[in-house]
């Protein structure tokens, strides 16, 4: 099991060169043992934004490129659930105040898994392990 930030999962699906290698292969490598690939809807949330703003463009509509990217065997979009929620306020040590960073970061540390991601705030931060 594995989760994905927010643009290591637009990178991934629109098979952009800015996902590094690593991150691609650490992927690939979940979903061939049939493993899990968690996003937290935290991220769906971001994307409609970035879509929204004009900041991102994509090839379908925001909600078909959602569906798309749910009907991928392995991957799920998990709901921001009560536990972490609360875990993304009482983060051990010092972390950034962006919300949805926090989210993630809460839902890789709840199910004690690997982020991936290229945010050097969250590389960054040891309590919580991640690849790029």
């Amino acid at each position: 099991m594995i989760v994905l930030d927010t643009h290591t999962l637009i990178w991934w699906v629109n098979g952009d060169d800015q996902l590094s290698p690593r991150a691609r292969k650490a992927i690939e490598k979940e979903l061939a043992a049939a493993g899990q690939v968690l996003v937290s809807a935290i991220s769906a949330w971001e994307i409609a934004m970035l879509v929204a703003k004009g900041r991102l463009t994509l090839t379908m509509d925001i909600d078909e490129w959602l569906a798309t990217v749910e009907s991928i065997e392995g991957v799920a979009f998990v709901p921001v659930d009560l536990d972490v929620a609360v875990q993304s306020v009482h983060l051990p040590g010092e972390f950034h105040p962006d919300p949805a960073d926090r989210m993630i970061v809460a839902l890789a540390r709840h199910h004690s898994v690997p982020l991936i991601t290229a945010d050097a705030k969250i590389q960054a931060y040891r309590h919580v392990k991640t690849v790029w």
